[in-house]
This record gives structure tokens, sequence and C-alpha cells, in this order.
């Protein structure tokens, strides 16, 4: 399944442009940041093409960090991302996971650069405010499990 989804937004974003994922995490939702984040993605020059306000059950929140699922965090993760609803959105530009990358800062606001999303929003390296794609084959994968092709302008 995950070979078909990825098959199938990789061609979307060939046509498309340079796209990458990414989701506002339940930490900054609770915190009222969403606009805020928008507003920072946005000045960067990202257009977003895709985005809903939803909710991961443990479950998809265990599906989408399998990749993490022998790492001593992963049940934290889980419980964190399904703790409350997340901001999930496609942005483009081009080279749109390098510059988010670089827009949302390190993993740890205590190392974020001044002025990134991390460091205005984050607590901490868990409740970090951002989820960004750390590839354009992550991008693609993570992208299709949070929207079908006619979500996506």
């Amino acid at each position: 399944m995950r070979a078909q989804i990825q098959h199938s937004f990789k061609h979307t974003i060939q046509m498309a442009g340079n796209r990458t994922f990414t989701m506002i995490k339940p930490d900054a939702v609770r915190a009222g940041n969403i606009g805020n984040i928008l507003q920072m993605i946005n000045a960067a020059g990202f257009r977003i093409v895709a985005m809903k306000l939803t909710k991961l059950s443990a479950e998809k929140a265990g599906e989408f960090y399998a990749v993490h699922r022998e790492r001593p965090f992963y049940g934290e993760l889980v419980e964190f991302m399904s703790s409350g609803p997340i901001v999930a959105a496609i942005l483009e530009k081009d080279n749109a996971v390098e510059d988010f990358r670089t827009l949302i800062g390190a993993t740890n606001p205590a190392n974020a650069a001044p002025g990134t999303i991390r460091a205005k929003y984050a607590t901490s390296v868990g409740e970090n405010a951002v989820h960004g794609s750390d590839s354009d084959e992550n991008a693609a994968i993570e992208g299709a499990f949070h929207f079908g092709g006619v979500e996506m302008f």
C-alpha cells in the first residue's frame, strides 16, 4: 500500500512542482499558533496546495511514525501526536523540502536559529510545534498519507 501511495503522489509532485509536507502539531494547535505559523509559511514564499484540520487516532499516528517504531520515544510520540488536533498541509515552492527545514529550525528549540518556527513556538524536543518532511521521497509519502489527489490544488 505504501508503495502504491508513494507512486501516486510522486506522479502528482512531478507534475505540480516542488512540494513538501508539514503538520502543525497538537502543542502548537492548543497554544493557538496556527495562524502565526501559517503566516510565517506564507511569508517565506510557500504556496499551500492542501490543508486540513484533523485528529490522528493512536493507530494512524503509529502508522505515520512507523519508521520510529524501534526507538525509545515512539510510544510517547504516538501518544502526543494523537492527543489533539493537527493541521496537515502540503506546501509548494522551489527547493521546498530544504527551504522548509530551514524555516522550521532544529528539532530542539534551544538549538533552533532565531526567527524559525521552532525557536518561536516550540517548547521542547518532544513538543516542537511542527513536522517537516526530511526528503522529497518522504514528502510524497507523508502527503499521500493525509491527502487524496482531489484535495490538492
